[in-house]
């Protein structure tokens, strides 16, 4: 019996030392590597890829933002400020998600398949919109000028970035809503373009929150 005893107690403290060496290097030790690592070596990306302007936090380079004007009386759905660079269309979960203007509850796809009516309603709606706003007094948009990711969410419905293509379609409609010359508006485009990731991944793009921060800038000088 006492032998019995004897060999419970050293397994109940060998099982305890073994509970408080695994929690001290699982729940201690490790996460302080890997977090001073993280810091140290990639500090910008474990801190959420912040952006700053003006010496504060703006928001993140890998989650979209929008740009609408305040609602008006009697409105559900703001209208897009268009003196800034807009962003990719916001409706990634559909329109009765919680994530219709980029809330970070929820983040995915529509699901629907390319000859979806909703889909296809909201796509030639987009269009239209898209044709509209970037029309200016002497430059017009064609539906045929409109590229894909202008009408269309992403996967995530927060998707940070829009092809040079479609940035460069709203440098006219930029230009003019500020008071710019459409060759400094364009050589801004031009020189917020990233290009493909380590040369052949991926697209080229432009990050919107980076490209309107230099907008302001540019507009504040002049």
């Amino acid at each position: 019996m006492n032998n019995s005893l004897t060999r419970t107690v050293r397994l109940l403290g060998a099982g305890l030392r073994a509970l408080l060496v695994l929690t001290l290097v699982t729940g201690v030790i490790y996460p302080l590597v890997v977090t001073g690592i993280a810091q140290g070596l990639f500090s910008n990306q474990a801190n959420g890829s912040e952006i700053k302007a003006d010496g504060k936090v703006v928001g993140s380079s890998l989650i979209g933002q929008s740009y609408n004007l305040p609602l008006k009386k009697g409105q559900t759905t703001p209208e897009p400020d268009l003196k800034w660079f807009q962003g990719r269309p916001q409706n990634g979960l559909g329109t009765n998600s919680v994530n219709t203007r980029y809330r970070l509850i929820l983040s995915g796809a529509t699901n629907r398949a390319a000859d979806n009516k909703d889909l296809i309603d909201w796509v030639t709606a987009a269009k239209k919109a898209v044709v509209r706003d970037n029309s200016t007094a002497d430059y017009t948009v064609r539906a045929s000028d409109v590229p894909a990711d202008a009408v269309t969410s992403s996967g995530s419905g927060l998707d940070p970035d829009i092809s040079p293509q479609y940035a460069d379609l709203q440098v006219h409609r930029i230009a003019e809503r500020n008071g710019l010359s459409v060759a400094r508006v364009r050589k801004l485009v031009v020189e917020h373009t990233e290009g493909r990731t380590l040369g052949f991944l991926g697209e080229p793009r432009v990050n919107v929150l980076e490209l309107n921060i230099a907008l302001k800038d540019l507009v504040a000088k002049g």
